[in-house]
């Protein structure tokens, strides 16, 4: 067909890449496309095209200057229109024609005609979307992406936020999104039976960007879909209705494997893997993946595998890309007497930069780089591990599937304890999967929804408690829950459950911001950070967000002590009147809220921002 599809993730921090879009690519690039994916400021996508259509202008007119030597500053004049910025460009002065085609791209620039139909490049565009508080970015995504497609009913929306909000999107953008996943045959083209969301991820595609996932160095799959539960705080049911007990990935890893080189990990997205009757057969395929109880592997050496890829014109864009990248890299680990000489080579050869490399010039320089690669990778094995990333359903584990779980290296055991009314159950799980050698653990915590604020004490202490009975590891991940449905929270996390409040919310976050997201195992470190039992957990609740940042410092000069004789030598009266004004957090106008001089001397010591806690401490 050799259509011109663009693939669009927005311009937001994510862990995983968008396995949508890369499916996507993969079906696309079976029916002959050009596939590009962009993760940025598509003003920067649309700089790139049109300096590509100028590029192409200047060699029919000039085919002895190499224009890509020139693409910073040209892109700089094209953008900002400044004369000076052509100053090293040649031939501008000289020729009238080639004066006259910098001219009118700067003016197609600056003047957006690349949204004219006429000029539009793209016949099919297709934007993911994740969460619901990306709203505002992921809206403006899709309503400038959609003016570089050719037609209307060329544009594509998917993915999570976009399968919720359905309605909204569309009355925002004038797109009405696909829901779910694309999981019959003949969704995006009459006849050619594919069933995109049964494809292969396309990791060539996260080549073409400079965004890292952190993420990385993995496999990305499903082994089954949807969820038997019906959450009234999970968007699953919506996203993934029928429940599908088993997907086979090995003969996928496997091929990913021979095209795009090893990856460490195989990071699984399913929602309730122990729901399946076909458990033993997930386990079983893992193992035949790759990922056996020991099993390790070798860094490969991702040069062999880009030039591999370029030499069978598999997204040569990406692969140059990433070809750029191991010559920096190159030049990092060479020694010093040989730094010179391979410097020298790439730069006579234009290697230096992606936008002067050329796919002939890496292939004929191949030879002679190579040697030099076999020592930049580690060949020592690493072990591998398996992580079923969303969790695994408490109220399912038993003996027999965590005898099985044993096979595969997995690491951690995630378990989802979203409420305390589960503990018993919860705390039975854990002893289980300890019991057949599973001791490193984590889970997520809810909290925020319908709980009240010492329930997320008390699972944690129940984790910690474990730890210290068990011998195990357990590292507690608290997740403030986020209505995404709601209009109200589209683009703000400022949602507050019913027993919880502003004040609390923060006293949370401050102490999570100390611990890096997540609480782990030992008993002295959580009685700091969250108190050693309920009241000490319910004065942190109520102390000064700055003494909780700072916690040393003011306890070492003596103000929370301070604080805390004045809040506790409340009456009960006055209780009352404070509690209230400190849960909303807002101390701006203390003045205003009360006339009670001694809650007036309490909230003083909320007024404490982290500014004057820093200045405090540099002049102490």
């Amino acid at each position: 067909m050799n259509r011109q599809i663009l693939l669009v993730e927005p311009n937001y921090k994510n862990k995983y890449p968008p396995m949508g879009l890369m499916k996507l690519s993969t079906y696309y690039k079976r029916l002959g496309d050009h596939v590009t994916f962009f993760k940025g400021n598509l003003i920067d996508l649309v700089l790139d095209d049109t300096f590509e259509m100028l590029k192409e202008q200047l060699y029919a007119n000039d085919s002895t200057i190499f224009w890509e030597q020139y693409k910073p500053q040209i892109c700089q004049y094209i953008k900002k229109g400044t004369r000076s910025s052509l100053s090293e460009v040649p031939k501008v002065d000289e020729n009238p024609i080639i004066e006259a085609l910098f001219k009118f791209y700067r003016q197609y620039f600056y003047r957006k005609r690349y949204f004219e139909p006429e000029f539009r490049k793209y016949d099919r565009v297709g934007v993911t979307t994740l969460f619901t508080f990306y709203w505002d970015i992921t809206i403006e995504t899709i309503n400038f992406a959609k003016q570089l497609c050719k037609t209307d009913d060329g544009v594509m929306v998917g993915g999570i936020m976009a399968s919720i909000l359905a309605d909204r999107v569309e009355a925002e953008t004038g797109i009405t999104p696909y829901i779910g996943t694309l999981h019959t045959p003949d969704e995006l083209d009459p006849g050619n039976g594919m069933i995109i969301d049964a494809l292969p991820l396309d990791y060539s595609i996260l080549e073409e960007i400079d965004y890292q996932y952190p993420a990385s160095d993995a496999y990305f799959a499903y082994m089954t879909r949807g969820c038997v539960n019906k959450c009234k705080f999970c968007a699953v049911p919506k996203l993934e209705p029928v429940y599908t007990e088993f997907l086979p990935v090995s003969e996928q890893v496997h091929l990913a494997e021979q095209r795009y080189g090893a990856k460490r990990d195989l990071l699984l997205l399913d929602n309730n893997v122990l729901a399946s009757c076909r458990f033993n057969d997930i386990v079983d395929d893992i193992i035949a993946a790759g990922f056996g109880r020991n099993a390790t592997y070798a860094s490969p050496n991702l040069y062999e595998i880009a030039v591999q890829n370029l030499r069978s014109g598999h997204n040569d864009r990406g692969y140059i890309k990433s070809c750029v990248r191991q010559f920096r890299l190159l030049l990092d680990k060479v020694g010093r007497n040989q730094v010179q000489s391979v410097y020298d080579l790439l730069r006579d050869n234009y290697l230096l930069e992606d936008y002067t490399a050329t796919k002939k010039a890496i292939l004929d320089t191949y030879e002679k780089l190579r040697p030099y690669f076999e020592t930049v990778y580690s060949q020592k094995p690493k072990q591998r591990h398996v992580d079923f990333n969303q969790g695994i359903d408490a109220r399912l584990i038993t003996d027999a599937n965590m005898e099985k779980l044993a096979e595969i290296p997995i690491r951690p055991v995630r378990i989802a304890f979203d409420h305390w009314e589960l503990h018993e159950v919860y705390e039975k799980a854990v002893r289980t999967a300890v019991r057949h050698g599973h001791t490193n653990l984590s889970n997520y915590i809810l909290y925020n929804y319908e709980d009240q604020p010492i329930e997320l004490y008390l699972r944690l202490k129940l984790n910690v408690d474990l730890c210290e009975k068990l011998g195990a590891s357990i590292y507690s991940f608290p997740m403030k829950y986020h209505p995404i449905e709601d209009p109200e929270y589209f683009d703000n996390r400022d949602f507050i459950g019913k027993h919880w409040n502003r004040k609390f919310i923060r006293t949370i976050q401050a102490i999570l911001n100390s611990t890096k997201g997540k609480v782990g195992r030992g008993h002295d470190f959580f009685c700091k950070a969250f108190g050693a039992n309920e009241q000490e957990y319910f004065k942190l609740l109520y102390m000064p967000e700055a003494m909780i940042i700072y916690r040393f410092f003011f306890e070492g000069i003596g103000l929370t002590d301070e604080w805390w004789a004045a809040f506790s030598g409340l009456t009960d009266d006055e209780m009352e009147i404070a509690k209230p004004i400190i849960e909303k957090n807002i101390f701006t106008d203390i003045q205003g809220k009360t006339d009670n001089n001694n809650v007036l001397n309490v909230l003083r010591y909320y007024c404490i921002t982290r500014d004057d806690a820093e200045r405090m401490m540099e002049n102490h």
